[in-house]
């Protein structure tokens, strides 16, 4: 039986793990940036402080960019707690604003970052058409004036999957880092004026998904052809030049280790 102040029965630093969803149309991105400015990052330290946190930073799978939305982005913190995972996860949504939320939290295992220990990342985006502003719809999809030519599309999208260089959709995240990203899934689903463009990757580049949707936004409505996509993808040297879709319409879904 312990003997003694006690000191062997005080908690010790563990690391956990936590899914993450928030509606990103509030926030300046997911990264911690200067006093004042309204971060994914900032939010969650200062609900994990109210709750005894005493690091100096989270860790996380992936920055979102302003206005992005997440409903499975992964964080990772050390944390002094004498109680359950379940219960740290009540603990810190007590603190969190209404546009983000820890859905679970689990101890993590050895060894484990988020980011790092990524084996792929699932992103959506989802668009509506109409020729009318929907104010609703629009905080979470990007609105089209006419439907896109759904076989155009899918065999757009069907054309990503593979390993290979892709700065012709955005430079690598750090300036020593590669280009080349292998692509699992890239898929449509299209549900009458509702679409959703899935894609599935090893790690993505600054506005990948952003750069591929206004191309292939463009290759369904007739002002890009399947041949010049062709060209692209094979000359890596290459920049798409037009604009970006809007933030709003893409999520982070999953993180998968």
């Amino acid at each position: 039986m312990p003997t003694g102040t006690g000191e062997s029965l005080r908690p010790s630093s563990v690391t956990y793990k936590s899914i993450v969803a928030y509606d990103g149309t509030a926030f300046e991105g997911f990264q911690r940036q200067t006093a004042g400015t309204r971060t994914v990052q900032s939010e969650l330290e200062t609900a994990l402080a109210a709750v005894g946190w005493q690091s100096r930073s989270i860790l996380a799978a992936g920055r979102t960019d302003r206005g992005v939305h997440a409903a499975g982005q992964v964080i990772s913190y050390q944390h002094v707690w004498a109680h359950t995972p379940e219960e740290l996860t009540r603990a810190i949504n007590a603190n969190l604003p209404m546009d983000i939320a820890i859905r679970e939290t689990a101890i993590a295992p050895e060894g484990f970052h988020p980011r790092f220990s990524a084996k792929s990342r699932h992103y959506r985006y989802s668009l509506f058409v109409d020729r009318v502003r929907q104010p609703l719809a629009e905080r979470f999809a990007m609105r089209l004036k006419q439907i896109p030519d759904e076989k155009l599309i899918q065999n757009a999208a069907e054309r990503l999957i593979g390993k290979r260089d892709l700065r012709v959709f955005g430079p690598a995240p750090h300036p020593e880092g590669t280009t080349v990203r292998q692509i699992q899934t890239a898929k449509w689903t299209v549900a009458g004026e509702r679409l959703c463009f899935d894609i599935e990757a090893d790690a993505f580049l600054q506005h990948m998904v952003r750069r591929i949707m206004s191309v292939l936004v463009e290759i369904g409505q007739g002002r890009l052809s399947i041949d010049e996509f062709d060209r692209m993808l094979n000359t890596p040297g290459e920049r798409w030049q037009g604009a970006l879709a809007p933030p709003q319409g893409l999520c982070l879904m999953a993180v998968r280790y």
